[in-house]
C-alpha cells in the first residue's frame, strides 16, 4: 500500500511558495500533496502517481487516474497506462459523484499540524486553511510584514497600542482563525482575550454539498443573486441573496453566503464574474451546484459561563443575539395538537422573514399576551425562519406537539414628537438603516473604472429619445437611474454613443443623479420635448470587457436585442458594473451591530492596501451563521465597507482595520455601500 508522503511544509517555506489549497509546498504544475491518516483502499489510488486520486478521470477501458497525471501521460503516449489500449483524453470522463465523495471523505492531517494539531476530511482542508489554520496565518503575517512599508507600521501602531496586534503572532493569539490570502482578514473568527489561555472555544464548521435543481423550462431563472469572481476582490463566486418564491427559494437548501464551486461539473473557482454568470445561465433541465456552506461555530462547553453566553448555533432558539431590537422567547401550550394558535403571519416586501400581522381575539396567542403585532419571527421550535415564509412557519406550527416555542425580534416603538403630526398621529417607523450620498472619496477596485460621455443633438420636439430607464433613489437598492434599453428606433440609437447600462447624470443641465424613478421619467420627458438635447452619462468599464468578453459579449447583446422589449423592465447591469462608479455616485447605509459577550462579529473581509495592487476597498466575503452579523440580516456578501464608526477605511491595510474592529467590544457601526448581485 502507498506510504504517505513526507510533509513538504518546513521551517524555510514561505507563504508565496505554499499552496493555498493543500497547504504544502509544490510546484504549480504538480498535483496537491496530502498526509493521509488512514490506509487508503487500492481502488482509490491512481496507477500513475500511486497516490489517492485527485480529480479522478475514468477511461473507456475502466481504469481511473488523477486528471493531471492522465493528461501529462497522454501528451507523450496514446494508450492506457494499465492495459495499453488505444486512448485519447477526449474519450475520458470525470468519475462518478460516488467516487469523488469517497475521496473527499478521506481523513488528512493539516500540514501545519505542529501548530494546528487538526485532522479532517480532505474536502474540508481548503476552508480550514482559508479560515482557521494558525500555521498558514503565521506565514501570511510574516509575508505581509516584510512587504509592508514603514509608514504603515507607524500608522497601525497608533491603533494597536491597547490590543494585541495581528501582525505579531504570539501564543495567546494562536486560536485566531486564518485568512485565506493576502488582503483577507477575519474578524468573524476572532476570540475574546479572556480565553487566550484555554483551548479553542469553537471551530467554524464548513461543508461542501451538492444541490440538484430541476427546471421545467431549461431557461428559467434559478432565483439567485451572485457576487464575486476571480476578477473581483472577493475571488470566489458567492450567493448574495435568494429570490423569494424562486426555484432556489422553494428548494430551501441554498443560503446567502454559500460559495459556488461548480455548476454541472464546470468549476467557477478561477473564472471572472461575467463568465460565471454565463455558465449559470446555460439552459439545462438539471442544474447541479456544488457549494461550500459555512455552518457556523461549533461551541465547546464552558464551565465558567451560562448557556446564554456561548457562541450561538444557527439552529438554537436561545442563540439569537439582539441586533436592532429586543429578542424575546415565548412558549405557547396547546390543549391538543390540532388546537390553533390564533396568529396571522405575513411577509414584507422591504425585509425578508416572517412577521406577525395580527393576533385573533380569543385565540391562544392573544390570551397569552406575550406576542405582539409586527414581531419578527426568528425561529419556531428551533427552526431558523430569518429567511423563511409564512407557509413554512405554518407547517412547523401544525407539525408541533403541545408546546410551540417562538423566538421573536421586537423593534422599539417609534417616538411621538410634536412636529405637526397631530396628537394622535404616529410617526412612520424609520427604516433599520438610513442612506445618504457618500462623502467618502475613494478609488474603485483595481480593474474597474468609469468613462463619462456626452451626446448633444438636434431633434424634432415630438420625437422620442428612444430609451427606457430603471433604478432611481426610491428603489430597494437606491440605485442611480440607468438605461435599461436603447430602442432600435430613435435618435440616440442612431448616434450609437449611448449604451444599455449607462448611468444617467443629466439632461440639458438638469441633475438626474438624486431623483426617484418617477421624477427621472418626468425630467426626461420634459427635456426631450426641446429641439436640442444634451445628455451626460457614465459608462462603467472593467478589464473583463476587453480581455474576456470580447466578441462573445457583443454576440450576447445581439442575441438579446430581439427580446429586449419584454426584458426591459427586469434587465439590470451585472454586479461588477456598479463597482466602477465614482464614489460620489454611491449611497451609503449605516449598519449598527450589537453583541453582549466575547463572540465574533461574524463576517470576514477582503481588500485593503497591498503592495502589488495598491489601495483596494474592503469587501465583505463571508457572513457566518449564528453570529450578530448573520442575525442582524442587513449586511450582505459583496458589501463594501467604507467606514467604521465614522472613520474612513480608505488607505487602511489589514493590520490597521483588524484592531479597529477588535476594539469595538459591544457595538460597531459599519458604513457600507451595497450593490445588488447579478441575477441568474
Amino acid at each position: 500500500m502507498n506510504e504517505p508522503r513526507a510533509p513538504a511544509v518546513a521551517g524555510g517555506v514561505t507563504y508565496a511558495r505554499t499552496c493555498k489549497e493543500c497547504g504544502q509546498a509544490h510546484e504549480g504544475q504538480d498535483g496537491h500533496l496530502y498526509e493521509y491518516q488512514d490506509e487508503v483502499d487500492d481502488e482509490l489510488v491512481c496507477h500513475i502517481c500511486l497516490q489517492p486520486l485527485l480529480q479522478p478521470m475514468d477511461t473507456p477501458c475502466g481504469h481511473t487516474y488523477c486528471s493531471q497525471c492522465l493528461t501529462s501521460f497522454l501528451r507523450d503516449q496514446d494508450f492506457c497506462p494499465v492495459d495499453r489500449q488505444r486512448l485519447a483524453l477526449a474519450q475520458c470522463r470525470p468519475s462518478s459523484l460516488l467516487v469523488r465523495n469517497l475521496l473527499d471523505k478521506l481523513t488528512v492531517l493539516c500540514p501545519f499540524h505542529a501548530e494546528c494539531q487538526s485532522s479532517m476530511q480532505r474536502c474540508e482542508l481548503q476552508p480550514h486553511l482559508q479560515h482557521r489554520c494558525p500555521g498558514l496565518r503565521r506565514l501570511r503575517e510574516e509575508s505581509e510584514r516584510r512587504k509592508r512599508p514603514p509608514w504603515n507600521e507607524i500608522k497601525a501602531s497608533k491603533i494597536e497600542s491597547d490590543a494585541v496586534t495581528d501582525t505579531k503572532p504570539t501564543p495567546t493569539r494562536s486560536s485566531v482563525r486564518a485568512p485565506a490570502e493576502p488582503g483577507l482578514v477575519n474578524p468573524a473568527f476572532e476570540e475574546g482575550e479572556d480565553v487566550s489561555e484555554t483551548p479553542l472555544r469553537s471551530s467554524l464548521v464548513a461543508e461542501a454539498i451538492i444541490v440538484d435543481i430541476f427546471r421545467e423550462d431549461p431557461e428559467q431563472d434559478v432565483g439567485l443573486r451572485i457576487v464575486g469572481g476571480k476578477d473581483t476582490p472577493l475571488g470566489n463566486v458567492v450567493i448574495q441573496e435568494i429570490i423569494r418564491d424562486s426555484l432556489a427559494g422553494r428548494d430551501g437548501r441554498l443560503s446567502p453566503g454559500d460559495h459556488i464551486l461548480e455548476v454541472n461539473d464546470v468549476s467557477l473557482t478561477s473564472i471572472p464574474h461575467s463568465r460565471a454568470i454565463s455558465v449559470l445561465q446555460r439552459p439545462c433541465s438539471l442544474m447541479r451546484l456544488t457549494v461550500m456552506q459555512e455552518k457556523g461555530f461549533k461551541p465547546r462547553p464552558d464551565p465558567h459561563s451560562s448557556s446564554s453566553t456561548c457562541p450561538p448555533s444557527s439552529h438554537s432558539p436561545h442563540a439569537i443575539p439582539p441586533a436592532t431590537g429586543t429578542v424575546t422567547q415565548v412558549t405557547l401550550v396547546k390543549r391538543d395538537r390540532s388546537d390553533p394558535l390564533g396568529i396571522k403571519l405575513i411577509r414584507k416586501s422591504e425585509e425578508p422573514g416572517v412577521f406577525i400581522l395580527d393576533l385573533l381575539a380569543g385565540g391562544l396567542a392573544a390570551k397569552d399576551g406575550k406576542l405582539r403585532n409586527n414581531d419578527k419571527v426568528l425561529a419556531i421550535n428551533g427552526h431558523d425562519l430569518r429567511h423563511g415564509t409564512p407557509e413554512s412557519a405554518a407547517q412547523i406550527i401544525q407539525a408541533s406537539e403541545v408546546r410551540v416555542n417562538f423566538v421573536v425580534m421586537r423593534y422599539p416603538e417609534p417616538e411621538e414628537c410634536g412636529d405637526g403630526l397631530g396628537r394622535g398621529a404616529r410617526r412612520v417607523p424609520e427604516p433599520q438603516y438610513f442612506r445618504r450620498c457618500s462623502t467618502y472619496l475613494k478609488d474603485p477596485p483595481c480593474g474597474f473604472s468609469s468613462l463619462e460621455k456626452t451626446v448633444s443633438m438636434k431633434k424634432e420636439p415630438r420625437h422620442s429619445l428612444g430609451i427606457t430607464i430603471a433604478g432611481g433613489r426610491d428603489c430597494r437598492s437606491r440605485l442611480p437611474v440607468y438605461i435599461s434599453s436603447v430602442q432600435p428606433v430613435g435618435c440616440l440609437h442612431r448616434d450609437g454613443t449611448i449604451k444599455r447600462g449607462d448611468v444617467l447624470l443629466s439632461i440639458n443641465g438638469v441633475d438626474l443623479t438624486q431623483l426617484t424613478y418617477n421624477e427621472a421619467v418626468s425630467a426626461l420627458k420634459g427635456q426631450a420635448a426641446q429641439s436640442s438635447v444634451a445628455l451626460r452619462v457614465i459608462q462603467t468599464v472593467t478589464e473583463d470587457d476587453e480581455d474576456d468578453e470580447g466578441d462573445s459579449a457583443s454576440k450576447d447583446e445581439q442575441d438579446s436585442e430581439e427580446k429586449a422589449r419584454e426584458d426591459d423592465i427586469n434587465w439590470a447591469p451585472l454586479w461588477t458594473r456598479w463597482l466602477g462608479l465614482p464614489s460620489h455616485m454611491h449611497w451609503c447605509r449605516d449598519v449598527v451591530l450589537l453583541k453582549t459577550n466575547n463572540e465574533s462579529w461574524g463576517f470576514s473581509i477582503v481588500g485593503g492596501y497591498e503592495e502589488s495592487r495598491g489601495h483596494q476597498p474592503f469587501f465583505i466575503k463571508t457572513i457566518v451563521p449564528g453570529t450578530p452579523a448573520h442575525f442582524d440580516g442587513r449586511l450582505k456578501c459583496g458589501d463594501e465597507i467604507v467606514a467604521v464608526n465614522g472613520a474612513t477605511t480608505v488607505g487602511m491595510n489589514n493590520s490597521s482595520l483588524i484592531p479597529m474592529l477588535k476594539l469595538q467590544k459591544n457595538k460597531v457601526t459599519l458604513t457600507v455601500v451595497s450593490w445588488p448581485g447579478s441575477l441568474v
